[in-house]
């Protein structure tokens, strides 16, 4: 995420976007823009129907591939969902969707708890942001962003960009009196990334762990050093203002049709990709596991508060998986001088415990 989208990858993801409102058969979709006449109307009717009962949240990068993973998480658990995009041609596509009446017959069994609304906000424009928040008790920021530059490729300015963003979205969930609770998308980057020449460094790495933004820098991963500031950003806004708020770090996002439209993350994310495997910290996660994450963690901040938790499903251990995320990908990991031998263990056993709490949870209901 956090990346330039091609014309290609924006028309998957919206593909993609319509196929899960199919799947949801009770889903509405509500595309709302700020040039409409009933936009104050609509959001302040959003807010009243859904303060008592909590089930209105926003979902930044909607449209993204995780962004729709999330979403369709949210919806099957019951919640409206307001969805933000950044330009004008996705609201176009969205509104062909609506129009289309492809969801229609769902529309008269629905409940408000079933709407998905769709609103342009900037996230360079926090006052935008602020708007497209009211009305929401909880936001779920992915952190993908179009680069106003137009870069191609992810460069030390898309990592101060990707920064300003999240610092955007903090301190406009801080300013929203409506919003209680904010869940960050990191990245395992920003866990991983540390000067370990001297030998002192723990051999486990998990959610207390962080990389080192000098470290970094010396090593031009760009990718690492945005997901680490614009973390370490939302952490300092959160404990300032007093917001609650849950990052969830994650490891290289796989899954159906995921790196074809995505290859921009992709290789950003594998950077670096030879030491990663070298020191057994190359590790994946599927996105409809991750936006499982991503709901149950914010259900359970409403107990605990918030949190950093480290989410992946696989640690890349053998020049045979190496191979295999190689031909996903079309990218290239130099495994040559490398054994099995593994200098650190990757652990997410924060999260696998709260994951297991909540399915025996499931099961004893």
């Amino acid at each position: 995420m956090g990346v330039v989208r091609t014309d290609e990858s924006r028309r998957s993801e919206i593909e993609e976007f319509r196929r899960m409102l199919l799947s949801c058969s009770a889903a509405v979709l509500k595309v709302t823009t700020e040039d409409d006449s009933n936009h104050r109307r609509v959001t302040a009717a959003n807010r009243n129907e859904h303060a008592v009962d909590q089930k209105l949240v926003c979902v930044t990068s909607g449209v993204s591939f995780l962004g729709i993973a999330i979403v369709k998480q949210l919806l099957i658990r019951g919640y409206a969902v307001r969805i933000i995009v950044d330009n004008q041609e996705d609201i176009v596509r969205l509104r062909e969707i609506e129009n289309t009446g492809e969801i229609e017959g769902s529309t008269r069994a629905t409940t408000n708890n079933n709407l998905i609304g769709v609103v342009v906000a900037k996230f360079d424009d926090r006052r935008s942001l602020i708007e497209a928040f009211d009305g929401c008790c909880a936001v779920f920021h992915t952190t993908a962003f179009i680069d106003p530059s137009g870069l191609s490729g992810y460069s030390k300015s898309m990592a101060e960009i990707e920064a300003r963003a999240a610092e955007n979205v903090a301190e406009a969930c801080a300013a929203t009196p409506s919003v209680r609770n904010y869940v960050l998308t990191s990245s395992l980057l920003a866990c991983i990334w540390r000067d370990g020449s001297n030998g002192s460094l723990p051999t486990v790495v998990d959610h207390n762990s962080w990389s080192d933004e000098s470290f970094c820098s010396s090593k031009k991963l760009w990718y690492a050093l945005g997901k680490l500031k614009a973390e370490q950003v939302s952490w300092r806004i959160a404990k300032e203002k007093g917001l609650k708020l849950t990052t969830i770090c994650s490891g290289l996002i796989t899954g159906p049709r995921y790196f074809c439209t995505n290859p921009s993350s992709t290789i950003a994310y594998l950077k670096g990709g030879k030491d990663m495997y070298a020191h057994g910290l190359l590790a994946t996660v599927d996105v409809n596991k991750l936006a499982d994450a991503h709901v149950k963690v914010y259900e359970e901040m409403h107990k605990t508060g918030g949190g950093r938790y480290v989410c992946f499903d696989n640690v890349i251990g053998s020049p045979d998986e190496v191979q295999r995320l190689e031909q996903e990908t079309g990218v290239h990991i130099n495994t040559s001088s490398h054994d099995a031998t593994f200098r650190f263990e990757l652990s997410n056993r924060k999260l696998d415990r709260l994951m297991s709490q909540t399915h025996r949870c499931m099961n004893v209901c």
